[in-house]
């Protein structure tokens, strides 16, 4: 068909993940291939994220700028997928009628067809329906850009913590065949990837059945990821903290390419903000895994997620919050107001806490997890750190730019391109705003001798 593709994606590394596959899905079946700019393409795709109220607000934002660019261009087609599509199904388009196609987060598989019904009749096509597994069984083979690279290994969550939408828009949790994530993999390794980020809503709960019938963990999984040739890290994300338990701490322990860092979202440090939460753990619980982690693995860097002004949270309530971050000492967490998201419990518990209290308090919390995220990078000026090499710096050609396993961006100098894709030592000479600089201090680290 000639047709030029624009996508661009909001939310999470899975959306990240799934734009990837609807490119490589597209490309295979009408040879489009991808545009820098909206205004050069045939087709629109957003893939959306409702996780926060601000989140999906920016859909609609989005959506009213490529009206005019199909006012301009009738035969543009835009669709929208992703989790906003599946909260809003056929609603968005009362909403948005100049929107063509509609589709889930497990229906991007039959996007062909979508754009073929718009294509060709004119008329829209949605299918945000759950057809769970049959999604990764009709895509192709995956087409790496870059040496890390993202796989899913499951998807849906079935925790419903009541301020939480995606069991929702992505339905329950459900695991890849063990095989099948294991083959993509190996595709990915043979064109260079050497990173793998193993995702899922709830990765640590991965349960993937065996062709001999056995069913895999995320431990196991790990384990034979790190037996692929070519894989030098490994990561997964995002983890909840209940099925964090000691086969994960032992594989942190045992396999070299598990990067040593670990996302855990504790949400809270109230347990009573976390039973109105239905997170299903204390307090207690999560400090007793990250414990046995940190007895286990001294050196491991642990980052976590924070929604500050849960309904009814108190001063109290935030203060064991506090008092949780500066006990553990968290590395680059992610933290957001509470946004009620429609359909979810916690959308109809009562707030009296003032807007500016909860701003107040979410920059208390933002700011002292930046104060100890730089002062981690503070502590690693002098320190040779391992690095994955990426690619070319973005502001200097005469430079590298690589990630340390806590996952912070390192330049240095050096502009030989042989060298993206390989583990080089690197010392850290200055902790910048945002990165880290350093200069070359061994050689080539190989994948097959990275230990510990």
């Amino acid at each position: 068909m000639g047709r030029k593709l624009y996508i661009k994606t909001f939310g999470c590394q899975m959306n990240e993940y799934d734009s990837a596959r609807i490119v490589d899905l597209l490309r295979a079946t009408y040879g489009m291939e991808t545009v820098a700019e909206a205004e050069q393409a045939d087709v629109l795709l957003l893939n959306t994220c409702s996780i926060r109220e601000k989140a999906q607000e920016k859909v609609f934002t989005q959506l009213g700028f490529w009206k005019g660019l199909k006012e301009l261009r009738p035969g543009v087609v835009i669709g929208v997928g992703g989790c906003v599509a599946s909260q809003e199904g056929d609603a968005l388009r009362r909403r948005a009628p100049h929107v063509d196609v509609v589709f889930g987060p497990q229906t991007l598989h039959r996007l062909p067809e979508l754009l073929g019904t718009a294509l060709r009749d004119r008329t829209p096509a949605v299918d945000t329906s759950f057809p769970e597994i049959e999604k990764f069984d009709r895509l192709p083979e995956p087409r790496a850009d870059g040496v890390r690279a993202f796989v899913s290994a499951m998807e849906g969550c079935s925790k419903y913590c009541s301020f939480c939408v995606v069991p929702y828009t992505r339905g329950e949790e459900f695991s890849r065949p063990f095989d099948d994530v294991i083959a993509e993999v190996a595709i990915l390794a043979e064109q260079g990837v050497r990173e793998v980020i193993l995702l899922g809503q709830n990765v640590n709960a991965y349960r993937g059945v065996r062709n001999d019938g056995g069913v895999a963990d995320l431990a196991e999984l790990v384990r034979y990821v790190a037996e692929v040739d070519g894989i030098a890290r490994i990561r997964y994300t995002t983890s909840h903290p209940v099925e964090f338990g000691d086969a994960l701490i032992r594989a942190h322990v045992e396999v070299p390419q598990l990067a040593a860092h670990l996302h855990l979202p504790v949400q809270s440090g109230s347990d009573r903000i976390l039973a109105l939460m239905k997170r299903g753990h204390t307090v207690e619980d999560y400090r007793a895994r990250i414990g046995r982690l940190l007895d286990a693995r001294p050196d491991i860097s642990i980052s976590s997620d924070f929604i500050v002004g849960f309904p009814g949270e108190t001063d109290a309530d935030f203060r064991a919050t506090m008092d949780l971050i500066e006990e553990t000492g968290f590395d680059q967490s992610f933290s957001f107001l509470y946004s009620p998201r429609p359909g979810t419990p916690a959308a109809l518990l009562e707030d009296a806490t003032p807007q500016h209290v909860r701003e107040e308090r979410l920059q208390i919390l933002q700011r002292r997890n930046e104060e100890m995220a730089a002062q981690i990078s503070l502590g690693m000026v002098g320190t040779v750190q391992r690095i994955l090499v990426e690619g070319l710096s973005r502001r200097n050609p005469k430079q590298l730019c690589g990630r340390t396993e806590n996952n912070r961006v390192v330049n240095f100098e050096c502009a030989d391109r042989n060298l993206v894709g390989h583990i080089l030592e690197v010392e850290i000479t200055e902790a910048a705003h945002f990165t880290l600089r350093g200069r070359l201090a061994g050689g080539v680290v190989a994948a097959s001798a990275v230990s510990r």
